[in-house]
């Protein structure tokens, strides 16, 4: 005999058994089954429903009426001036990122977005005069309408009549990714876009994710049905007036979005299953002689940071190592990057995975061989990367820098994988090169890296002469023998030593531009 519980209106009706439920669920199918949580003074419902469901029911915040007179309803975006500046509740919407997340959904079997959250509204809400408001200005109910199932009100039922609206607080660009895919599968084709909304003249069909990820029609037809979590809140709490509701909104959207902090390169480089750049990076990083955590030893991997601080002790950093990885393993793995580089990479096959493995544990195996990391049992990596007009004063040496790093091994892949040159030969003259100072002093204008590596005018490293060091390195090892190819890069240095209308050259004089050289092959 089921036990008597309070209904909404105070009276009793039998709790529901497992059977009773069921066929109450079975009954009202335009209802969702939810389960109430309450964090802070916040009342919500959490439920799921299918893709399509979400795609079709679920609008943009930006379209909420309050914001609507200055909406763009072309870019999903509100139209930021002084009179909506105190109104925006949402970041503006990224359109060039529906394709990477239609094709994440598309192709990836273990594709998984987080619950969003979503804000229920009622036509009521915006109609001053509406029978909902008492003459204060206050609501006389909530903007949700939850009957609840057993006697707690832990579970129930949320309705959703014709006057409802609901709109995306968190998860807008998840929506923005579950429509494309709707559309993809209903038309067979999805405009690529820019950030604004602009077309940039291109499509995605659903040909291309079954050629490219191999993924057949029968799969793709069956996403619509999968599940999203969701948590509704309301527009409006009984008792509320307008101008509290929308604080109350604006305000939650602005404290799930602080927490949600984004990963760092160094993190993500850390957890990537799918690339093989960052797989076979990891593998080298915890098990290569050079690298590997000892305890007679500093560590020499920064798992986090893209940059290494001056006093750190450390050798390089994860996502140098990345790099380092894709500029060398994607002269022979081509097909590891993605068509697109907002696109997700595919995990390449295991005996793949293990070639690469083996290319780069020798790559490393050969830089352990070079004179400046054999010397790092004895000496600490600041000593060696410190300028010589830097406290305490170093070596400048390009191989303790990232920078310096993934130039190096860009240029090595270009030679090996391109080329046909062998690692034995290379090292051979880099180990001579090396012993000479090649790597060092950097700082100097003799060094092959001033002004290409190192920025003379503001006495640091620059990023930005990674690739121009790349092309020296594969010249003075006697891989560009084209004429044209090399005057391109005599100019290149020549203006990367030029100041205002002097260059400066190897042997730290005023120069033309046009009378720095190449410097001689090793």
């Amino acid at each position: 005999m089921s036990k008597k519980v309070a209904d909404t209106t105070g009276k009793y009706r039998p709790e529901n058994t497992p059977a009773e439920l069921a066929s109450l669920l079975a009954q009202h199918l335009d209802q969702i089954f939810v389960q109430t949580t309450m964090m802070g003074r916040t009342q919500a419902y959490l439920g799921s429903v299918t893709l399509e469901w979400f795609a079709q029911q679920v609008y943009f915040a930006s379209c909420l009426p309050l914001l609507q007179p200055k909406h763009n309803p072309t870019t999903g975006n509100v139209e930021v001036d002084a009179d909506t500046i105190s109104e925006i509740h949402q970041r503006p919407l990224d359109w060039s990122r529906q394709i990477p997340l239609v094709q994440y959904l598309a192709a990836w079997k273990n594709h998984k977005f987080p619950p969003v959250l979503v804000v229920i509204n009622q036509s009521w809400v915006d109609n001053p005069e509406a029978a909902q408001w008492d003459r204060e200005g206050r609501a006389l109910k909530s903007t949700i309408d939850f009957r609840p199932l057993d006697r707690d009100g832990s579970v129930g039922l949320l309705n959703f009549a014709p006057e409802n609206t609901i709109y995306a607080l968190d998860g807008q660009h998840r929506l923005m990714g579950v429509q494309g895919l709707m559309e993809l599968i209903e038309t067979h084709q999805l405009q690529r876009y820019r950030k604004d909304k602009t077309p940039d003249g291109s499509v995605i069909t659903l040909n291309d994710l079954i050629e490219h990820y191999q993924v057949d029609v029968d799969y793709l037809e069956s996403l619509p049905q999968e599940k999203i979590g969701i948590e509704f809140i309301c527009a409006v709490e009984k008792g509320e007036t307008r101008e509290q509701a929308r604080r109350r909104v604006r305000s939650i959207f602005v404290h799930v979005n602080l927490m949600a902090v984004p990963l760092t390169k160094g993190q993500l480089a850390q957890l990537n299953e799918d690339d093989g750049f960052s797989i076979v990076a990891r593998k080298i990083a915890t098990k290569h002689p050079l690298l590997e955590q000892r305890s007679t030893r500093k560590p020499r991997v920064n798992w986090n940071s893209a940059t290494v601080a001056t006093k750190s002790t450390v050798l390089t950093t994860l996502q140098a190592l990345k790099e380092m990885s894709e500029r060398y393993l994607g002269q022979k793995f081509l097909h590891w990057k993605p068509l697109d580089k907002k696109l997700i990479p595919i995990r390449p096959h295991d005996k793949e995975l293990e070639a690469g493995m083996i290319e780069f544990q020798k790559l490393f195996d050969y830089l352990a061989t070079l004179p400046s990391y054999r010397v790092l049992e004895a000496e600490e990596t600041p000593l060696l990367r410190r300028f010589s007009f830097e406290k305490d004063g170093g070596e400048g040496n390009m191989l303790f820098r990232p920078v310096g790093q993934v130039a190096l091994a860009q240029a090595l892949g270009i030679l090996v994988f391109k080329k046909g040159f062998s690692l034995k030969d290379i090292f051979k003259k880099l180990h001579k090169f090396d012993l000479e100072g090649g790597f060092s002093g950097m700082e100097y204008p003799r060094s092959l890296w001033y002004g290409v590596l190192y920025d003379p005018n503001k006495k640091r490293i620059q990023v930005a002469g990674r690739d121009l060091a790349a092309k020296l390195i594969v010249y003075i090892l006697g891989g560009i023998q084209e004429p044209m190819e090399r005057a391109q890069l005599r100019k290149a240095i020549a203006d990367a030593r030029t100041v205002e209308t002097q260059a400066i050259s190897f042997d730290g004089q005023f120069v033309e531009p046009k009378a720095v050289g190449l410097p001689p092959i090793l």
